[in-house]
């Protein structure tokens, strides 16, 4: 039910020009603007807006309002907005608005990254990319015709400094691919001092080649990116080689994700064996790293070659189908990595051939940091859980805990729900679909979700959820559908 404040505050909307108001009332007519798509009220707002700040996300940071139709328009129209109030201060000098810094950071978490329809991650990327390409063209064209002084003004150095337009800083997450990789580009190269400057939190590439990359990086300011994260890049282990000296200078750089690029280090040659040696020492300068995503890498047997130069322990790390040998996590449960741990990914790899133990003494040595883990695809049967759940249990900080797609048995699942009741903080589990007959053979487990009864699996949640409620734990999420939540990143930890 909306609020009073909220009502009153769509009747203010409803009408334009705008009465003065006070400036606490903003944010909430800004959101109710932003809901209502009034574009025209909303870039009134931003041009009178009365704080240094504008924080997009914390104003309308509610997924149903960023994925609407009227979404696209508002977030462009607030983006011209800002390129508006430049133009006034560039064709005005000395005459600056309040508003220093426009904040879209964490759209990403509201926001689809794939939905053509909808307001995706691109899109606002590319649509900050090209005003600031156009507000740095406006400037050019205005030096290149001379400014127009105020009556007075001295024409000194000092006074024309003055009156230069203070501009505005732009925080957020870009995402690039090949077909925005040119107007991002520009935008880096030619705003970075210009009165629009993007600022990057965190930058996401893909499917676009090594040099692209190191060219865009070099073009990113220093000050703020926290991660960066590449995939479908086929960069192989030579592309990561060429990248990673150019991420020295980020130094709060905390988290580095080569998602699906191909980094193979099985079988090395001489010449691959210096490569591998030359990565681990480039990931070696990187101080402030902490988490590591190298899913769908190719390590087996090496994992110790690419963390052995690293300084401080990382809290983050996704070795999702990287085809572990059991020495991988012999290296791992023995490294400084093990009792830091926040966040372990594993899933993908089959737990029968000879990973059981190994994961277990892993699982012993990261208990007491231990906030998510990831075991989902690992063949893992009931009588794996059997061994593997005392260990699980003495993980007591756990969060998040995903066992999908793994041959479970409803009896062992339920089990597992009344054993990690005692876990006080954990909150989202994702279970696999439960078996209703015993499965021998892995292909007919690969073929079993796609012939299961939905009458049984209808039972099965009904079970589950009643379990939840009779505990009192309702507030617990338990899901057999792994897409249906989105799991904790690594920053919300």
């Amino acid at each position: 039910m909306d609020s009073l404040l909220f009502l009153c505050a769509r009747r203010v909307v409803a009408q334009r020009p705008l009465p003065a108001l006070p400036a606490h009332l903003y944010p909430v007519l800004f959101q109710v603007a932003f809901l209502d798509g009034t574009a025209l009220v909303l870039r009134d707002l931003v041009a009178a807006w009365p704080f240094p700040v504008l924080h997009l996300q914390r104003l309308v940071g509610h997924r149903e309002l960023l994925q609407n139709h009227p979404g696209t328009l508002c977030v462009e129209t607030v983006i011209q907005a800002v390129v508006a109030q430049l133009q006034r201060e560039l064709e005005h000098p000395g005459c600056h608005s309040i508003l220093r810094v426009l904040d879209m950071t964490r759209l990403s978490d509201c926001v689809s990254s794939d939905t053509p329809a909808g307001l995706t991650v691109w899109f606002i990327s590319e649509a900050l990319a090209k005003a600031c390409v156009e507000v740095s063209k406006q400037q050019q064209e205005f030096q290149r015709h001379g400014s127009k002084w105020p009556k007075g003004h001295s024409g000194d150095a000092a006074s024309a400094a003055a009156l230069e337009p203070l501009g505005v800083d732009v925080h957020t997450d870009l995402f690039v691919n090949g077909t925005s990789y040119g107007i991002l580009r520009d935008a880096l190269q030619t705003g970075a001092t210009g009165p629009l400057r993007l600022k990057c939190r965190e930058f996401q590439a893909v499917d676009i080649s090594a040099s692209e990359i190191v060219t865009l990086l070099e073009s990113l300011d220093p000050s703020c990116l926290r991660r960066v994260e590449l995939c479908f890049n086929n960069l192989g282990l030579t592309g990561l080689s060429v990248i990673l000296p150019h991420l020295s200078r980020f130094l709060e750089l905390r988290s580095l994700k080569c998602r699906y690029s191909k980094v193979d280090v099985q079988n090395l040659t001489p010449e691959s064996a210096m490569t591998i040696r030359s990565v681990a020492r480039q990931l070696g300068m990187l101080p402030s790293l902490r988490e590591l995503n190298l899913a769908s890498s190719q390590l087996s047997g090496n994992l110790h070659q690419i963390l052995c130069d690293l300084q401080a322990p990382l809290e983050s790390l996704d070795l999702s189908y990287c085809s572990l040998l059991p020495p991988d996590l012999a290296f791992l449960s023995q490294s400084i990595h093990a009792p830091a741990l926040k966040r372990l990914d594993l899933s993908g790899h089959n737990i029968s051939q000879g990973l059981l133990e190994p994961i277990q003494l892993l699982l012993e040595k990261t208990s007491a940091s231990l906030l998510h883990l990831d075991l989902g695809y690992c063949r893992m049967a009931d009588s794996h859980l059997a061994v593997l759940l005392p260990t699980l249990l003495r993980c007591s900080r756990l969060r998040f805990l995903g066992l999908y797609r793994n041959p479970l048995s409803k009896a062992a699942i339920k089990d597992l729900l009344q054993k990690t009741l005692e876990l006080p903080d954990l909150q989202l589990v994702m279970y696999p679909t439960p078996l209703d007959h015993h499965v021998e053979d892995p292909s007919e487990f690969d073929n079993y979700y796609f012939d299961v009864n939905e009458e049984f699996l209808s039972a099965a949640r009904a079970e589950i959820s009643q379990l939840l409620v009779d505990s009192g734990r309702s507030d617990l999420i338990w899901t057999d559908k792994p897409y249906s939540h989105k799991a904790p990143d690594y920053f919300s930890l």
